[in-house]
């Protein structure tokens, strides 16, 4: 089963030719980590460089972030936008008004803060965060703390505003209807068989459970969702589906440094068969950090700073999965544009 998923997620097999390619295949890559969403393409891709998914966001528009699924920011492909908003923003807006009191903004003060977002990036175009809590604060609302997090997510939510083009490395907000136009109407009953469709097609063999843990949906509807695409699916052995047609699960991939929040450890409700007894190590408090993969499972973690790339592998690794390392790692520095000097292998600390 993990060569196949591994296959659907791009991370084995033929490498996708260009950012938009990878995120129609996963439909929606965590991204509130800036540089995990990067590399989460450059796993699944060839040739490709941050930058090119900087071109993607900001002069092609073809790619997004905006809050989506569980409650988190997503990386998706603009064409996908309307569909996947209006499926998956409304059961967030209960959380996130809790937190807005939480962070003492009461609920007049917030939907003041939506219309002082929408008229700024309706004025002046697109807007870095920092700027849109100057106009915020301007108008007497709380921007503390947590404050403003939840108030930019609840424009979004609102279908106000999403994260589009990169303004030198801050990540801008644009106004949904001038960065993308006036969106369509949805269907909610097509967009549930589309949901599941497009997951199967980056997450296949999955069952509902794994369609819900993913997209933050109840059970009823992932389970509509697959009922309603269930002639182009067959049944895979534990219960699992599959889309019919799928080709033939390719050979495991070499070994590979993934970064944080990489879709593989968010796809599915059980790890166990990636991460085995190292869950502990590789996802703590609601942080995913990067790790590496080797032979399919994952075999260290490892961390990029001052210049140097470090790993720490859970067991021994052999000298030619190092070097497969090394040379990946080399690889994650061209790819961002970092100077490293070093690959290291250290020991894990305890």
């Amino acid at each position: 089963m993990i060569a196949e998923r591994l296959t659907a997620q791009l991370l084995a097999g033929e490498p996708a030719g260009d950012p938009l390619q990878v995120v129609r295949r996963l439909l929606a890559v965590q991204g509130q980590d800036p540089r995990g969403a990067r590399l989460a393409i450059r796993a699944r891709s060839d040739g490709l460089t941050a930058a090119d998914v900087d071109r993607a966001l900001s002069e092609d528009r073809s790619l997004l972030i905006t809050w989506l699924n569980r409650g988190t920011l997503h990386l998706i492909a603009s064409e996908d936008y309307a569909w996947l908003h209006a499926l998956t923003a409304p059961p967030l807006f209960t959380g996130n008004a809790r937190r807005l009191a939480q962070e003492g903004v009461a609920a007049g003060a917030a939907e003041r803060a939506v219309a002082v977002i929408e008229r700024a990036l309706a004025d002046e175009g697109p807007l870095t965060r920092v700027q849109l809590r100057e106009r915020i604060a301007v108008a007497g609302i709380r921007t503390e703390g947590q404050a403003l997090v939840h108030l930019l997510m609840l424009a979004c939510l609102r279908g106000v505003a999403v994260r589009g083009p990169m303004i030198g490395t801050q990540h801008a907000y644009a106004l949904v209807e001038d960065w993308l136009g006036r969106q369509p109407p949805v269907d909610r009953e097509r967009s549930l068989a589309e949901l599941a469709r497009r997951y199967l097609a980056g997450h296949g063999p999955a069952d509902a459970r794994d369609l819900a843990r993913w997209s933050g949906l109840t059970l009823t509807d992932a389970r509509a969702g697959l009922a309603a695409i269930a002639s182009e699916t067959q049944q895979r052995p534990g219960g699992l589906l599959d889309l019919v047609g799928r080709r033939a699960p390719a050979e495991l991939p070499r070994p590979m440094l993934l970064g944080p929040f990489d879709p593989l450890l968010l796809g599915w409700s059980s790890r166990e068969a990636l991460l085995a007894g190292n869950e502990g190590i590789v996802t703590t408090n609601g942080l995913f950090r990067p790790f590496a993969l080797v032979r399919g499972q994952a075999a260290a973690t490892w961390s990029l700073s001052a210049g140097r790339i470090a790993v720490r592998p859970f067991a021994r690794l052999t000298r030619r999965d190092e070097n497969a390392l090394r040379q990946d790692g080399l690889d994650v520095a061209r790819y961002l544009g970092s100077d490293v000097e070093e690959v290291a292998f250290e020991q894990r600390a305890g």
